[in-house]
């Protein structure tokens, strides 16, 4: 906290509560601390209302599946989950589970915890590491607002992963800057503890390491590239050296968990195509509050669908406001060499990672793969915008006014000396009122693209789904007997297999069906959720020789007879309509395999899952005195009955 924040707090500790006239006077002491207050305010209200019109979505089915039916182990902990070692994560995917099952409150709460703390976090950098300003607005607006940044408030895996790792990105920043300022070495400690709160929840927190060295030689070391570098190993080697061990410790662990193999794609055409889609059609137009447009990606995060006339403007306005940034401040060119570094690194990590993947072909349409770099973007457009604070040797802050004339810029500013004078008058009076016009465009322009992805976001199947299927298992008679089957692909892919069986996905639900592999009366839930009676669709067997009754099993005799055709070794699901005189244990046999199940009295039906290949089937009675007669033998897949 800034020394005059802290100084403010103390002086009102323990008062009265604020009257009106005392709020008046707390705004008027520091009006842009009071809009930013409320900016954050208005954006965290703003992502939970969004957060609250979705649910969860494939990957959080699969995790509240797991993390219910396990207990808080190691093993559980320190999975890789889609190439993620998340253990805060799934610790508090365990815990919030046990809270309400598949209820959505719990996650929204925590993501709005989550966006509150980051939020206020930045803000706080911004403050204590940029000149005083209304300007300052902009950047903490970029960040508050930013559609990269949606799918972290709303979705709670994707919250799990990287709110922590933002918060640890600005913390880290934050130490460093103080490491910067007052050369103590124990703010290098301060950075690595960021860092392992980061990793703690994402191996994606890894790349705060170069940033922050990007950052310590192009913001806190001033000269030429070479100089800024060694300057930086020189200055803060205590904190490289502990960062280095850190990740020494941290990878071999790493890369020994066991994770699906990729599959290489490093074809030319693909790694541009990527490129051009992260960086050209996905960063850049949600700088400058793209991308305006979404297209709906099943029950999963809209992906973006960025116009071509606004990618064109979008890059547009970027080089603009590099130019002009550039031309009034110096340390603008090390703050967008800075963004340029990262994004450069962080485009490196997903070509490697991500390329390989089933959704590799429109990964660079994925907003949150950008998450981090909004952090870091808004910061260097902070930079760019308002420069650096200054900091005596003991670390407090000071500032030179920038509109006293004749004002030299600090040499703490790296590159300060090549600032141009400010521009006065009617042309500083006519660039002011056009900059404001242009960023009330962009705003709203950002307004309409977070408004059009609440709308897209706000379709969920998993959530129909599931509510249709408590609501059917409510009113289905106790003990009903279910067959297990996979969910609809909409609701979690079939690439989560055998997290897409339906035993599965109710695991965390309030009302669990009961599954069973034979069932006289079997039923199963169809794709929209209700409960439908099963059938078997396959293999029949040929008709029978004797008349009113089929194939006939008596006096303790096994009876063979054929299919159709042929069964290829498969777990077949086998459904068998019969007549019986009496109560009897009945032996099935197909090929190699045999299954027993009891014979009632009377017209019944039997359903049983049995592992078998074969062109003929077997039944006995193992009571002598029972005959039963069958006409009605399936050997196939299972289902719901159609309507």
């Amino acid at each position: 906290m800034p020394a005059d924040d802290l100084a403010e707090y103390s002086s009102t500790a323990g008062q009265e509560p604020w009257e009106p006239d005392r709020i008046a006077r707390w705004i008027d002491r520091d009006r842009v601390r009071a809009v930013a207050l409320a900016l954050i305010v208005v954006s965290v209200a703003w992502r939970a209302v969004i957060a609250v019109r979705g649910y969860f979505s494939q990957d959080e089915f699969v995790i509240a599946a797991r993390a219910i039916d396990t207990g808080l182990t190691p093993g559980f902990l320190f999975e890789v989950f889609n190439g993620h070692l998340m253990p805060g994560g799934l610790l508090l995917a365990w815990l919030l589970v046990r809270v309400d099952g598949l209820a959505g409150w719990p996650w929204a709460l925590m993501l709005v915890v989550g966006q509150a703390a980051v939020s206020v976090a930045f803000y706080l950098l911004l403050r204590t590491l940029l000149r005083p300003g209304w300007a300052l607005l902009v950047p903490l607006s970029m960040f508050l607002f930013s559609t990269l940044t949606l799918e972290v408030s709303s979705l709670w895996m994707v919250g799990l992963l990287i709110l922590p790792v933002q918060l640890s990105m600005v913390l880290a920043i934050a130490a460093q800057m103080r490491y910067a300022r007052t050369g103590r070495h124990r703010y290098a400690i301060h950075v690595v503890l960021a860092v392992l709160l980061g990793l703690a929840f994402d191996t994606k927190a890894l790349l705060t390491v170069p940033l922050l060295f990007v950052l310590a030689a192009a913001l806190f070391c001033s000269g030429g590239l070479i100089s800024s570098i060694g300057e930086a190993i020189r200055r803060f080697w205590v904190g490289w050296v502990s960062l280095t061990v850190l990740c020494l410790a941290y990878l071999p662990f790493y890369l020994t968990r066991p994770v699906p193999e990729l599959e290489q794609n490093t074809e030319p055409g693909n790694i541009v195509n990527f490129i051009r889609d992260l960086i050209g059609v996905n960063l850049v137009p949600a700088l400058v509050g793209g991308p305006w447009r979404w297209t709906h990606a099943g029950d999963g995060p809209p992906l973006i669908f960025t116009p071509t006339p606004g990618v064109w403007l979008a890059w547009a306005v970027l080089l603009v406001v590099v130019v002009v940034t550039v031309r009034r401040r110096a340390v603008a060119r090390r703050a967008w060499l800075t963004l340029l570094s990262f994004v450069a690194i962080v485009t490196g990590l997903f070509v490697v990672t991500r390329l390989g993947t089933s959704l590799g072909s429109i990964a660079g349409l994925v907003p949150r793969y950008l998450s981090d770099v909004a952090v870091v973007a808004a910061l260097c457009v902070g930079v760019a915008l308002l420069g650096l604070r200054n900091a005596d040797a003991q670390g407090r802050t000071t500032v030179v006014p920038q509109d006293e004339p004749g004002a030299v810029v600090s040499q703490h500013e790296p590159g300060a000396a090549a600032s141009p004078p400010p521009v006065r008058g009617t042309v500083a009076y006519a660039m002011r009122v056009a900059a404001a016009v242009v960023v009330a465009i962009l705003a709203a322009g950002n307004l309409w693209s977070i408004d059009r992805f609440n709308d897209v976001w706000a379709t969920k199947d998993g959530r129909e789904y599931l509510s249709t299927a408590q609501d059917e298992l409510a009113g289905a008679p106790p003990g009903t007997a279910m067959v297990d089957n996979i969910v609809p692909d909409r609701v979690v892919a079939g690439y989560f297999h055998p997290d897409n069986l339906q035993s599965h996905f109710f695991r965390a639900a309030r009302l669990k069906p009961v599954f069973v592999t034979e069932a006289v009366q079997a039923s199963m839930f169809d794709d929209k959720g209700r409960i439908r009676p099963a059938i078997v669709d396959g293999l029949d067997i040929v008709p029978g020789p004797v008349a009113d009754c089929g194939h006939r099993i008596a006096s303790g005799r096994a009876l063979r007879i054929p299919l159709e055709g042929t069964a290829q070794d498969w777990p077949w699901w086998i459904h068998i309509g019969y007549m019986s005189s009496g109560d009897s244990t009945i032996t099935f046999r197909m090929g190699e395999s045999t299954h027993t199940f009891e014979a009632r009295r009377g017209l019944s039906q039997i359903f049983f899952q049995l592992q078998a290949q074969g062109d003929a089937v077997e039944l006995r009675a193992n009571d002598p005195n029972v005959t039963l007669c069958t006409q009605q033998i399936t050997v196939g897949r299972i289902g719901p009955m159609p309507e």
